[in-house]
C-alpha cells in the first residue's frame, strides 16, 4: 500500500532485497515477473504507471516507467511463451471501463 517492494526467498522470512517508496508512495496494485526473462518484473501503481525492473541492469531502481494516460488501469497481467526464444512478451491492461489493451514489451526486456 505504500509502494514498497520486497523480494523474498521461500526459505526465509526476511527479504533478500527491499525497495522502499519505489512508486513515490503510490499503492502497487499488480506485480508480475516476466515470463520470458527471469530477472525482469513489472509493477503497476494506482496512478496507472507501469514500472519495469531489470535486476541484471539495475537492482536499485526501475529501468523504465510508462504512464498509461488515457484511462485508469485497474490490473495487468503478462503474456508470452517462455519455452520459445522469440522474445515476445506482452502486457495485458484492464481499464476501468472494461476495455482490454495489449502492449508488447521491447525485446531488450523480453529476450531470455
Amino acid at each position: 500500500s505504500d509502494g514498497s517492494i520486497r523480494l523474498h526467498q521461500m526459505t526465509s522470512e526476511y527479504p533478500l532485497m527491499q525497495w522502499n517508496d519505489s512508486t513515490k508512495g503510490q499503492p502497487i496494485i499488480a506485480l508480475q515477473w516476466a515470463l520470458t526473462r527471469p530477472a525482469v518484473f513489472f509493477a503497476l501503481d494506482a496512478l496507472s504507471n507501469i514500472y519495469i525492473w531489470d535486476l541484471l541492469e539495475n537492482d536499485l531502481l526501475p529501468v523504465a516507467k510508462q504512464t498509461i494516460p488515457s484511462e485508469k488501469v485497474v490490473t495487468m497481467t503478462l503474456l508470452g511463451e517462455p519455452e520459445k526464444a522469440n522474445g515476445l512478451l506482452g502486457i495485458v491492461l484492464a481499464k476501468e471501463s472494461g476495455q482490454i489493451d495489449i502492449q508488447y514489451v521491447k525485446k531488450k526486456w523480453a529476450l531470455p
